[in-house]
This record gives C-alpha cells, sequence and structure tokens, in this order.
C-alpha cells in the first residue's frame, strides 16, 4: 500500500507552539521533508527526533516531487514541513500536494500555528471575512497593479512582506489605498515580537526612523462599503450622457435602449 504525505504545521518562532501529534507524526514518519534542512533540524534536535531529512524547496521542487511520489508509492510516510508555520501555504508544498492528489496518494494535514491568522487576530479588525494575499509582486508594476486591484476590498487584507522590500510596499499601499488603518507584526511568537497599529502614514513614519528586522505580517483594513458605492459613483462625474450611451452600446445594448 503507498504511503501518507502528512503536512506538519512547524512554529512560527517559539518552539514550544507545536502539537503533541505534530510531534508524535515527525517522530513516526519515514522521512521528513524539509524547505530548509537546516532549520528544521534545530526543532528536531529540541525534540530528539532522529529521522531523515530530504530537501524538498522552490528551486527543485519539480524533480524532488517525483522522488516524493515513489517513496510514498513504495510505502513510506512521508511528513512535509515548511521553515516555519503551515506547509503549502505561500509555499512550494503546494505543489507537492497537488502531485500526490493526482497520483491517488493521500493526504493529511496536522494543523498548528500560520503567522497569517495569528497577526490577524491581534490586529483589532474584522475577522469575520478577510482575504490572503501572502507575498505581493517583487515586479514594483505588477505590485502596484495588485494594490489597486486589492484597494476596493471590503473584507480584511493580509499580506506577507520581506524587510527589505517592507517600505517600498508601504508606500505603494499608500498610493493605492489612501491613508487607511494598518496592523503591522513582526518577530510573530517570537522574543522582539512587535505589533504596530495605526494609519498608514504614521505606520511609514514610525518604521522610517528604525533598522527594519524580522518577517513583517500586513493586516490592512478593508474600505467602508458606503465608501465604495461613494468612488464608484464619482467615477461618472466627468462622464457626459453621451459618452455614457457610447459605453452602454459599445456593451451590445442597442441605441434606444442605452438612451
Amino acid at each position: 500500500m503507498a504511503g501518507i504525505l502528512y503536512l506538519c504545521a512547524t512554529p512560527i518562532g517559539n518552539l514550544e507552539d507545536i502539537t503533541l501529534r505534530c510531534i508524535r507524526i515527525l517522530g513516526e514518519a519515514d522521512v521528513i521533508a524539509a524547505e530548509d534542512t537546516r532549520q528544521t533540524i534545530k526543532l528536531l534536535n529540541h525534540y530528539e527526533i532522529r529521522k531523515p531529512l530530504t530537501s524538498y524547496h522552490e528551486h527543485n521542487k519539480f524533480e524532488k516531487g517525483m522522488e516524493i511520489v515513489e517513496l510514498l508509492k513504495s510505502g513510506r510516510n512521508i511528513a512535509l514541513v515548511s521553515d516555519a508555520g503551515m506547509p503549502a501555504i505561500s509555499d512550494p508544498g503546494e505543489e507537492l500536494v497537488r502531485l500526490c492528489i493526482d497520483n491517488g496518494i493521500e493526504v493529511i494535514p496536522i494543523p498548528g500555528p500560520t503567522a497569517s491568522l495569528t497577526a490577524l487576530i491581534v490586529s483589532g479588525f474584522s475577522t469575520r471575512r478577510f482575504c490572503f494575499e501572502g507575498f505581493l509582486p517583487s515586479n514594483k508594476r505588477e505590485r502596484r497593479e495588485r494594490l489597486q486591484k486589492l484597494s476596493a476590498e471590503t473584507r480584511t487584507i493580509i499580506l506577507y512582506e520581506a524587510p527589505h522590500r517592507l517600505m517600498d510596499t508601504l508606500n505603494d499601499i499608500m498610493k493605492q489605498f489612501g491613508d487607511r488603518r494598518i496592523s503591522v507584526s513582526r518577530e510573530m511568537t517570537k522574543k522582539f515580537e512587535e505589533t504596530v497599529r495605526a494609519d498608514i502614514s504614521e505606520v511609514i513614519s514610525i518604521f522610517k526612523e528604525r533598522a527594519i528586522k524580522g518577517e513583517f505580517v500586513l493586516v490592512i483594513e478593508g474600505i467602508n462599503e458606503e465608501e465604495l458605492i461613494d468612488i464608484a459613483l464619482k467615477k461618472w462625474d466627468n462622464v457626459s450622457v453621451e459618452e455614457h450611451i457610447k459605453m452602454y452600446m459599445r456593451q451590445g445594448i442597442d441605441k434606444k435602449e442605452a438612451i
């Protein structure tokens, strides 16, 4: 019989943030597939787990993915871990999950910490409806285009960002969103954990005056629905009746109906 792929959530900082079930699965697995084996070995040593490690990351995910599938087909159980948090979330593990599903291999999640939800619940913004965007495109034009689309999002928005791009991203958000409220969390669950909640302009001023270190989660308040309606209505202020009629006709509406 084929083995099982276990998706094991690992601590995002504090090593105590791991479930008993995850510790057991890591100890029972035949192989542990890790994004960075050097990082994972620290966790395994802490819990005195001795298991073979194999490297699975963005740059080898296709060739190594097939190797892992073959191991699973031979009956081996494999635990997949990322550097921190849930594997397959903004992580090459999503490719391996699809590959296993396509090959009829059972995939079992072992839930645990994730930086996105951890930052969301301390932001003070609505948790009823939210969207997770992960990392924005690194290309400046693509990043701004994505933010422009997100600026009309009524749900709370969650982003990941690296320290060297934080200021550029905050400034781009300011240009596309206006001076909206934002919560910026860094080093979640670690010794220097910090969450800054303020208007975007104030957050920019705060981080402009300090060395920027750590991994960041940005949580942005969604636009108010009434404000969104006002923006939608204002775009017609400078459109003439004639232009408005032509727009409807371009959409296939006959002239009489358009008028």
